[in-house]
């Protein structure tokens, strides 16, 4: 997909769960062109940063062992901390290369969820990663009120040539639901606010059992933080929670996430959800958000687009407001 912004967004992304980074393991990953190492220490810490070694290039996350709190290159067994720091080179023990440095990468887990931060020139977090939980607090915010999103109600879709900013912009659209996931009514946006990093916007479904315009079965309270992911609660028959993220591998594809919790059935204390809980989740909410997926693949976006009256304000508001997540400028621009 070509766009006339970056793909180097300034923000939090989701880079997976917490149950895919194993203590005493190296994993390789790659996000906004850079090649990246997570690992945990001995203490179950997790940690990410630049991935080559600094004396002979050897990736860290192919081969890499943890030692301590240190990750040890498998080419020559350099250590690195969690700081970057070299802290250790076994044919020199006396004396670890203190003029070389890894970057490292601010990661923190929440609820099941690794989120990283990334700013171009590596910068620190501009503002707080919000919680899953304390967003939407009219609804049940205790974690063990609902069944763990992690595997039963994941999933994750892998370089796909969608930006960051496509996914935000299905928040104004409530129109293409009619025609994108087949629902029998048109959703309304019945609210819309920049709140500095978020925009938030609230959509309703008409009741279609009513001859009230104004009542609703449904609504869908929606925060995005920065253009990374949305956080969101359904109010309706079953007041559920979901985390839907974008967060470029490079600069033609992201890597998607998307995990609902869903509230536990009345008595039960498990974690994990029962299979006829599992199978409505799957039937009605799992599928559904790749939808827009098929769309997107394919899409070109459209710089100056036309739009109706509608859905105009909303959505040239949120463009304006993504504008600030943009701090280099795109490729093609730099090599003009």
């Amino acid at each position: 997909m070509e766009v006339p912004f970056t793909w180097k967004v300034t923000g939090w992304f989701v880079i997976g769960w917490s149950a895919e980074f194993a203590a005493g393991e190296t994993r390789a990953l790659k996000y906004f062109g850079e090649d990246l190492v997570a690992w945990r220490d001995e203490d179950g810490t997790l940690h990410l940063m630049e991935a080559h070694c600094k004396h002979l290039g050897a990736h860290l996350g192919h081969g890499g062992r943890i030692v301590g709190d240190c990750v040890e290159c498998p080419f020559h067994g350099w250590r690195w901390g969690a700081d970057g720091t070299n802290r250790y080179i076994p044919y020199q023990p006396d004396k670890p290369n203190r003029g070389v440095r890894l970057r490292v990468y601010p990661v923190v887990e929440q609820h099941g969820v690794v989120f990283m931060w990334y700013q171009p020139h590596g910068e620190p977090p501009k503002w707080e990663l919000p919680d899953i939980f304390e967003k939407h607090p009219q609804f049940e915010t205790d974690p063990n009120a609902y069944y763990r999103p992690y595997p039963e109600f994941s999933r994750f879709a892998e370089n796909e040539p969608v930006h960051p900013q496509i996914v935000a912009e299905n928040g104004p659209d409530s129109a293409h639901f009619r025609y994108v996931h087949r629902a029998t009514v048109t959703p309304v946006c019945l609210d819309w606010k920049v709140v500095d990093n978020e925009w938030r916007f609230l959509t309703g479904w008409p009741d279609a059992g009513s001859d009230d315009p104004d009542k609703m079965s449904l609504y869908i309270h929606s925060h995005f933080s920065g253009l990374g992911f949305a956080i969101s609660a359904f109010e309706g028959a079953a007041n559920h929670r979901l985390i839907f993220a974008c967060t470029p591998v490079d600069d033609h594809n992201s890597n998607m996430f998307y995990s609902v919790w869903w509230p536990k059935e009345p008595g039960d204390t498990g974690d994990i959800p029962p299979e006829a809980v599992r199978k409505r989740v799957e039937k009605q909410y799992m599928v559904t958000v790749w939808d827009d997926l098929d769309i997107w693949r394919y899409q070109k976006y459209v710089e100056r687009p036309t739009l109706s009256k509608i859905d105009a304000k909303p959505y040239m508001a949120m463009r304006k407001w993504a504008q600030q997540f943009y701090e280099v400028p795109p490729v093609e621009k730099i090599n003009a």
